[in-house]
C-alpha cells in the first residue's frame, strides 16, 4: 500500500493546543484556486514539502480551514516528536564493509633447519 504525502506527517503523540503550529505544504499549486494560491502565499507557503511556523490566531485558522486539502498542521509537539524520529532513521550505522578482491597470500618460506 502506498503512502500518501499526508500519512509521512500522522501526528506521533496526541493533539493539543499549541501557541504555535508549524504548517506544511504538501499538495503542489498547479491546478488550485487563485484564491488558494494566494491565501499559501500570505503564510509563506510557496514551494511543496516546505515549513513554516506561526502563531495561532483566529485569522490563521480562517486561512487553514480555507486551504486544510493542500497543507499538513502540526502542534510544537508533534513536530518536535516527528524530528526526533527522523533523526533516528537518518542516524549513522556502522559500515559494511565488503572485500571483493581476495588476495591468495604465498606460504610463510620454511624456516631452514640447521645441520
Amino acid at each position: 500500500m502506498s503512502r500518501s504525502a499526508f500519512n509521512a506527517f500522522k501526528a506521533q503523540v496526541p493533539i493539543e493546543w499549541s501557541p504555535r503550529l508549524y504548517i506544511t505544504l504538501v499538495r503542489g499549486l498547479p491546478g488550485t484556486r487563485r484564491l488558494h494560491r494566494r491565501t499559501l502565499e500570505a503564510m509563506r507557503l510557496r514551494r511543496c514539502n516546505r515549513t513554516v511556523v506561526h502563531r495561532t490566531t483566529p485569522s490563521l485558522l480562517g486561512m487553514l480551514n480555507q486551504v486544510k486539502r493542500l497543507v499538513v498542521v502540526e502542534t510544537e509537539a508533534m513536530h518536535n516528536a516527528r524530528k526526533q524520529q527522523e533523526e533516528k532513521h537518518r542516524a549513522l550505522r556502522p559500515p559494511i564493509v565488503v572485500n571483493h578482491m581476495v588476495h591468495i597470500l604465498p606460504p610463510p618460506p620454511a624456516a631452514e633447519t640447521a645441520q
